[in-house]
């Protein structure tokens, strides 16, 4: 904000500034303020936002669960929310100081052609609600890519996709990061897997990268909480250090490490300390997330 000093004085001027200055801080992300990233997906957003307190009971699941940012799924079954819904949501949870990324997904962005010019044409709606909603923009876009769901591409080692999903991540980060919006990308470890050029290609694409570290637990294993924190901590700690290996590049994606529901029901904020807790002190690590928000309402899942 730039203010001439010939429209303020004296206090007034000193408030305004302080005012811009706490205003644009309390949108800046986790990790510059120092403080990892806490993150949650919000799926459905269309039918889970819309009604009645629904931001605000949101809201307060993110502050009771050390939550500061969230990735909302902004349509459902081609149904888009309503503009004045996403600004009701974002607002409430900008005054909490919860960041909003814009969660996209797709299951075939990575052939290119009209798969990607889809995704593109909702990254346009999320930038052009943006413009409209100066007061409440989202943070981000926050990319659910699957190409590992088409037969296709299954098998350990297959990865053809690559460099496909690559170019859709590019494609949307030239169009997000002009605008001040942060791109982030749910991944498989088997990506974690691959050769040393096939990572650095992928972990120079975007600037964050969400690991979905699933299937560790179950509620159903005999393991103490012990045990489960212990596999988690020598997980997270073997997929960063192979997905870092031979690379020294310090632009490289830093990451964020998923946990679900389904692995560890109730006991899943002591896993997720557990990952902060092990490495914090490692630079690539960026943060956790906990899958899903839609979990913890009565009848969706």
């Amino acid at each position: 904000m730039v203010l001439d000093s010939r429209t303020c004085a004296g206090a007034t001027c000193v408030w305004v500034l302080c005012l811009a200055f706490f205003s644009a801080a309390s949108l800046a992300a986790p990790a510059e303020k120092g403080l990892p990233s806490h993150g949650l997906w919000v799926w459905k957003g269309p039918s889970v936002l819309e009604s009645g307190r629904s931001a605000e009971s949101l809201r307060d699941f993110c502050q009771a669960q050390d939550i500061n940012e969230v990735y909302v799924s902004v349509s459902e079954r081609g149904q888009m929310m309503t503009g004045g819904s996403m600004s009701r949501v974002i607002e409430i949870l900008h005054r909490a100081n919860i960041r909003v990324e814009a969660l996209l997904s797709s299951e075939n962005a990575d052939e290119g052609g009209a798969h990607l010019k889809k995704l593109l044409e909702h990254v346009q709606t999320i930038l052009e609600f943006n413009q409209e909603h100066p007061q409440a923009r989202f943070d981000g876009i926050h990319l659910d890519i699957e190409p590992q769901q088409r037969p296709e591409n299954k098998g350990p080692g297959n990865l053809r996709f690559l460099p496909g999903l690559v170019e859709a991540y590019r494609a949307v980060r030239h169009m997000a990061e002009p605008s001040g919006l942060t791109v982030n990308a749910d991944i498989q470890n088997k990506l974690l897997k691959a050769s040393l050029e096939q990572r650095r290609m992928l972990l120079s694409a975007l600037p964050r990268l969400t690991l979905m570290m699933y299937e560790l637990s179950s509620p159903n294993d005999q393991d103490s909480v012990e045990g489960r924190s212990e596999k988690v901590k020598a997980a997270s700690e073997k997929f960063l250090d192979m997905a870092y290996e031979g690379l020294g590049d310090t632009r490289l994606a830093k990451m964020v490490i998923a946990l679900r529901t389904a692995d560890y029901d109730g006991q899943l904020p002591t896993m997720l300390k557990t990952l902060d807790q092990a490495n914090r002190a490692n630079p690539h690590y960026l943060g956790w997330a906990r899958h899903s928000y839609n979990d913890t309402l009565l009848g969706t899942h």
